[in-house]
């Protein structure tokens, strides 16, 4: 659980570390500035740096998360480190699109949800894409919105490109059958 507002990109994952255009390594500089030390240290007062936080794979976050810059490292980030979404009241519109085209599954709650939530931290909850509901630890379910392709792009592992590329006979067949070709 990370319940502070208006997260950036920056803070999620800072410039300096954005030399890349691989994924890979990216989540051991995840919020960077907040989970070392200046020496190099973890920051035991971050929460991702305690024992119960260790392997979460769903990320409660404060209103706005995803703010500032359009990098898509950050979800790349994230989901490096080994987050697989992110639960939240509101997301910068260009976060939550990377997120989508990346992998990353933010996930819109409801205030009163997110407040149960923030309020049980560490509790299990389950995720159902296929369904676009959370399961909280009381055995209670909400929905969350989510564009149908997102939807089945996230459920087959693929990108947009993946998804055209699955279709390349299909769009062969159109540019072969069409009659306007040049």
């Amino acid at each position: 659980m990370l319940a502070v507002d208006d997260v950036d990109t920056d803070q999620i994952i800072p410039a300096r570390f954005l030399t890349t255009t691989s994924r890979d390594g990216l989540g051991q500089h995840l919020f960077h500035d907040w989970r070392y030390l200046a020496d190099g240290r973890e920051n035991p007062e971050f929460v991702l740096n305690s024992p119960a936080a260790r392997g979460c794979k769903v990320l409660v976050a404060g209103r706005n998360f995803g703010c500032g810059s359009s990098r898509e490292h950050a979800p790349w980030a994230l989901l490096d480190y080994g987050i697989k979404a992110v639960i939240s009241t509101e997301f910068a519109d260009i976060f939550r699109s990377n997120s989508l085209k990346n992998g990353l599954l933010p996930i819109l709650v409801q205030p009163d949800v997110h407040q149960q939530l923030l309020r049980d931290p560490g509790e299990t909850i389950r995720v159902d894409l296929t369904t676009s509901t959370v399961t909280l630890a009381d055995g209670s379910s909400v929905t969350f919105p989510i564009d149908a392709f997102a939807r089945y792009c996230l459920i087959e592992g693929i990108d947009q490109l993946g998804f055209l590329q699955n279709h390349l006979a299909d769009i062969g067949n159109f540019e072969e059958t069409r009659p306007w070709k040049p």
